[in-house]
């Protein structure tokens, strides 16, 4: 499974354990096509939100071990699209490096910031009312984001500011958070090295000299 004619900033990865098999691709240059199937239909649709609102081409297929729970599969899905998003990410050579986005759904909004800074953090500030949205436990919301982070090697904020619909809030957080990514991963014709002034971004390769 791949992506069809992807850009030049494509990425993919696939990860088998004994609880899970994933196939994650990104193509950061896309219009915002979706072909998911995770086996939790609401992580699904708020994926789909992902690819339409960040203007990201993303194939996700996963199987799991749902009979046991869905953390594994929720989890490693997110690992995968973090190991995806740096690999088509490459030297981060000429991309805005931060971005941020404050989103509206209904009653619900959210605010979410990213920097692509090669540091792993995640700050996560929402509080839900039920134990589940369809499939997703909204516990595994966080957990999420927090295996993304940590795989993509990126410090992201994610805050709830109010809501009375579970559905609605995570939704405003995935669209801020696909609007964050797209402002991110877009290029600054105006500074075409990398992002820092230290030369480059943690986990890339260093320049030579440097």
């Amino acid at each position: 499974m791949r992506t069809p004619n992807p850009g030049s900033r494509f990425g993919m990865y696939e990860r088998e354990t004994n609880e899970t098999r994933v196939y994650v691709s990104v193509d950061l240059d896309g219009t915002g096509n979706a072909q998911i199937s995770t086996g939790v239909g609401f992580l699904d649709h708020m994926l789909a939100q992902l690819a339409r609102h960040g203007s990201i081409d993303l194939v996700i297929s996963a199987t799991g071990d749902l009979a046991v729970d869905e953390h594994h599969t929720v989890e490693d899905v997110g690992i995968c699209l973090g190991k995806a998003v740096q690999q088509a990410l490459g030297d981060m050579r000429g991309v805005q490096r931060y971005g941020w986005a404050i989103v509206p759904m209904d009653e619900s909004l959210a605010t979410v910031a990213i920097d692509l800074s090669g540091r792993p953090l995640l700050v996560f500030h929402a509080a839900f009312q039920r134990e589940r949205v369809g499939q997703l436990p909204t516990e595994l919301v966080a957990e999420f984001f927090r295996a993304f982070v940590s795989h993509a090697h990126a410090t992201l904020h994610i805050q709830l500011h109010h809501s009375s619909n579970d559905h609605h809030a995570i939704e405003a957080i995935f669209k801020a958070f696909a609007k964050a990514l797209e402002m991110a991963t877009r290029f600054n014709p105006r500074q075409p090295g990398a992002p820092s002034t230290k030369g480059y971004i943690e986990g890339t390769e260093p320049p030579s000299g440097l």
